[in-house]
């Protein structure tokens, strides 16, 4: 059966990456919707977003490269399951095999970089820069390590 609207997932490591993700709430209301955000101790407030969960992933620790690996399995089942006609990211690591998959499987990738970086891009928008549909940016600082990324000011 076809869907009758496009499918959007919203990918958001935990934290500020995905209170950032969630002031997109009213384009997610417009969508069949979904969010891929690390599994943490404390809840986030998504009332009533679906939502899927990856590992949580930190580059300093040394279970960092399983936990990929891990995310990057689960990533391809939610991609695979889901079937996302867009996916829409704020960061950070845990995201990156999700976006790369996503892309990779014909989804549309769109990266919004981090409110937080003003003069210096982050790593996981250097990577993903060169694979994005659409790369936003939040500060106009930030169009020299980006030329072609879109300005459209912050989310908040």
């Amino acid at each position: 059966m076809r869907r009758t609207r496009p499918r959007l997932c919203f990918a958001a490591s935990s934290g500020g990456h995905l209170e950032e993700l969630l002031m997109l709430r009213p384009l997610m209301e417009r969508y069949d919707s979904f969010i891929v955000t690390e599994k943490t101790a404390y809840a986030a407030a998504l009332n009533g977003v679906r939502c899927r969960y990856l590992l949580q992933v930190n580059r300093r620790q040394r279970s960092c490269l399983p936990r990929m690996a891990l995310n990057a399995a689960h990533s391809l089942l939610i991609c695979l399951a889901e079937r996302p006609d867009a996916v829409v990211c704020t960061g950070a690591l845990a995201t990156v095999p999700l976006c790369l998959l996503a892309r990779a499987l014909g989804a549309r990738l769109v990266f919004i970089e981090s409110y937080a970086k003003v003069n210096t891009p982050t790593r996981t928008g250097r990577l993903l820069y060169r694979f994005a549909h659409r790369f936003y940016i939040q500060w106009p600082e930030l169009q020299e390590h980006y030329p072609n990324a879109l300005y459209a000011g912050g989310v908040f």
